[in-house]
């Protein structure tokens, strides 16, 4: 009844009654505009050959990866725009490992004033810093309100630019005139509606792309000039601007206050980059391909799914959820009103953006909703019936609605939920469910030779290595800095490295002795918290000693584990007597006497260990009791079920790591009598006596570039925490395989290329340091070729 009376309210003041569409057939979707709607991440089928080729170009720029020559930081979050938007495809959110924080502080007078994050007040807490060193992780005092956001999908967000207002104003009923107790109201930016975003708070793609650029990444950019404007897909130029209906701000108090959106003028910082940092042509592409992708398309419904499409109308789900609005392509089957709605307390995060209180937020659209989980704003559901027990405040009397619901006629509306898009593209994390697995010899492959058995094996753990895991799932306790493996290794593919915007922190207390202890809170430093309101970091107060830490990618670990000790213990030279030459490798000694050789500190002896190790420190899971091992937690206190990995998930990451091939070694784009003479410079200068090109496996040599030992390479300012019998400032040595694709370099990410890692080597190094300094320019390029191709 509600969007009946809204409609014919609307016709009496004059406005539009047909852009909101009040009659759906409850046994389908209705009419749709299916020309723009597709698979999730495409392009719609009505863009034109020069809109497809800027779509292309867009795709490029998102997954562009920044550094400090191009702008990235001093503070960020992320390195490139893909990150956030990567599930199940480019374009869509992201996992709980993408999570972020808003703050600012609440005043006595219930005003707001957000963080302020660069431009205009986005409230971002930016969780790295791109300098020489790393620094305390902190909120800036006064801030009294944090809450956490999960990254939301853009598929189908052009087509939501296109909608008149007037289709999202017919449904607003801010005073609840009709006794429903719904009471939808819209959101502002600048006296425009705004449909982005959580909370509605911004009404450009433009703005929403350009205010993450500068909150997210610290990248600046220039406002896109009338002309291009009008150019883009959906025309966002001031045309028209003058024609708004007055009717418009006398019926709704409008109000200017903290936006995610960059203002309408430059963006600037104080970097070394010159401004804009990203160009306004390659931001033309970029709003370009979030306009051109298309919406979601639901599935026809069947006879369970029309059941639980009835079920959603019965129980009140369409009072917010609104199934359709009409845009100037017809009707989108967004299931939202892009209004703001009292959520109640439970989710109540405190946050205000525009009018939108600290917990009131946007109805977030369904179309999509198989693929892109975990679901509501900050990511707290793992599934489908836990977002809807969630919902509270004017969504409460539905919620009591489903709970009345029988299990079969739950089923059904999960079933009617899952049609709205993207189930054969949905998977337990980012590999889809026809992801092809690469051969022996490719990057991310398993080892060659291997047998039926061992490639199922293989595959499994591959799939269980990017399993994405949630709060309900025993993720964080309460803190976690991934939710799943892969969301640390995935350059250039799933098995790999990791950007700056997944490395982790240390942090210790240094004694008088030079020593660096743990701190009572232990030495790891979460950047996520399953908790609610808190702050995401939990510095002890007395650390003064923080190190970042760096993602190596895992290729061919299972060959490192296959070389025997010995072979270690014949390299270590620890008090550097048997061949004198300034290099004084030794070994880590690590639980029960066992010789380390994994971690940055060579502090892991196993990969079993390994595994148990990652998914406690990383994830916050508890792993089963096993003799013999000693890393990984047994029990916590999040009340789910220990343990919470079982047997069969430990061992497929256990057998996909022990079968991950070797990284391939590759010569493309290199002069091979350069790569030669670059390898004779490696030696003279004195590389190898770290990096050992070899070692014996146990079937074959591992060429791995590395003697697995422990060297003093870092000067005092740079040194970070103890870890096992390593020293502050001792490092294992990293292996080069696989050098060209697993940047940026040392230890905490601090080089951004190959050169910069050479150049930053202290210590036992020093002197290869000062020979390699001492080459030619030729000499120097033609060592780095020799680099390039491991």
């Amino acid at each position: 009844m509600k969007r009946v009376l809204l409609v014919l309210a609307a016709a009496a003041c004059g406005e539009t009654a047909s852009v909101a569409d009040v009659t759906t057939d409850p046994n389908s979707h209705g009419p749709l505009a299916t020309t723009v709607l597709g698979p999730l991440g495409s392009v719609r089928s009505t863009a034109t050959p020069t809109q497809r080729a800027t779509f292309e170009r867009g795709q490029a720029v998102a997954m562009r990866r920044f550094d400090r020559t191009s702008g990235l930081g001093p503070t960020f979050n992320i390195t490139f725009c893909g990150a956030c938007h990567e599930k199940p495809t480019l374009g869509g959110g992201a996992g709980l490992y993408r999570n972020f924080f808003l703050g600012g502080t609440a005043l006595p007078d219930g005003s707001f004033i957000p963080l302020e994050s660069g431009g205009r007040a986005g409230g971002v807490v930016r969780m790295y810093h791109y300098g020489d060193g790393a620094a305390r992780p902190m909120v800036p005092a006064g801030v009294n309100v944090l809450a956490q956001r999960n990254p939301i999908p853009f598929f189908g967000v052009g087509l939501i630019a296109a909608l008149p207002e007037e289709a999202i104003l017919a449904g607003a009923d801010p005073d609840d005139l009709d006794g429903d107790g719904i009471s939808g109201r819209p959101n502002f930016d600048r006296g425009f509606v705004g449909r982005f975003g959580v909370k509605a708070q911004t009404v450009s793609i433009e703005g929403f792309i350009r205010g993450p650029l500068m909150n997210h990444l610290g990248v600046t950019s220039n406002p896109l000039d009338q002309q291009q404007k009008a150019e883009l897909p959906v025309d966002s130029s001031n045309a028209g601007v003058a024609t708004r209906s007055a009717a418009l701000s006398s019926r709704y108090a409008t109000q200017e206050g903290a936006q995610a959106a960059a203002p309408d003028e430059p963006v600037l910082d104080l970097d070394d980059a010159p401004d804009p940092e990203l160009a306004s042509p390659d931001l033309f592409d970029l709003v370009s391909f979030a306009m051109l992708l298309a919406g979601p398309l639901p599935e026809a419904l069947d006879d369970v799914s029309g059941r639980g499409r009835r079920h959603f109308d019965a129980i009140g789900c369409g009072g917010c959820h609104t199934p359709r609005l009409v845009g100037p392509d017809g009707p989108l089957p967004l299931y939202s009103d892009l209004l703001l709605h009292d959520m109640g307390p439970a989710l109540a995060d405190g946050i205000r953006q525009g009018v939108a209180t600290g917990s009131e937020f946007r109805t977030q659209p369904l179309w999509g909703l198989a693929a892109v989980g975990p679901y509501l704003h900050d990511g707290r559901a793992s599934t489908i019936d836990a977002a809807i027990e969630a919902h509270g405040g004017e969504a409460d009397a539905a919620r009591l609605d489903f709970l009345e619901l029988t299990p079969t006629e739950r089923d059904e509306l999960r079933e009617f939920l899952l049609s709205l898009g993207g189930r054969d593209q949905a998977s337990l994390g980012l590999l889809g469910p026809d992801a092809p697995v690469p051969a022996p010899g490719d990057w991310g492959g398993p080892l060659p030779g291997l047998t039926g058995d061992e490639l199922t094996a293989f595959e499994e753990g591959r799939r269980a290595f990017d399993r994405d895991m949630g709060f309900a799932e025993g993720a964080g306790a309460p803190r976690l800095n991934g939710d799943s493996c892969r969301a640390c290794h995935f350059d250039p593919v799933i098995g790999g490295a990791g950007p700056r915007d997944v490395n982790v922190m240390r942090h210790g207390v240094r004694l008088e002795d030079g020593r660096v202890v743990a701190p009572s809170v232990g030495s790891v430093l979460h950047k996520l918290t399953a908790l609610h309101g808190v702050s995401p970091v939990s510095a002890e107060a007395v650390a003064d000693v923080f190190e970042m830490r760096q993602t190596p990618h895992l290729f061919g670990l299972g060959l490192i584990a296959s070389i025997p000790d010995t072979a270690l213990e014949a390299l270590a030279d620890p008090a550097d007597t048997i061949t004198p030459d300034g290099i004084s490798g030794r070994l880590s000694w690590t639980d029960g006497g066992r010789i380390g050789r994994f971690g940055w500190k060579a502090q892991v002896p196993t990969i079993d260990e390994f595994v148990r190790d990652a998914l406690t420190t990383e994830i916050g899971l508890t792993v089963p009791f096993e003799p013999g091992h000693t890393f990984g937690r047994i029990h916590d206190s999040d009340g789910v079920a220990d343990p919470e990995v079982d047997d069969g998930l430990l061992a497929a990451l256990r057998d996909y790591l022990h079968l991950l091939g070797a990284p391939p070694r590759s010569f493309s784009g290199l002069d091979a009598a350069a790569v030669l003479a670059g390898e004779a410079h490696f030696e003279t200068a004195g590389c190898g006596a770290c990096h050992v090109p070899t070692l014996p496996g146990a079937d074959q040599d591992v060429p791995l570039y590395s003697d697995l030992l422990l060297h003093e390479i870092l000067p005092p300012e740079r040194a970070g925490v103890e870890e096992g019998t390593a020293s502050p400032t001792e490092l294992r040595t990293p292996p080069l395989w696989g050098l060209a694709r697993s940047g940026p370099y040392l230890h905490d990410g601090a080089a951004d290329n190959i050169e910069a890692s050479i150049l930053a080597h202290e210590g036992e190094a020093v002197e290869s340091r000062q020979r390699f300094e001492a080459l030619s320019a030729a000499e120097r390029a033609a060592l780095l070729d020799f680099l390039g191709s491991l």
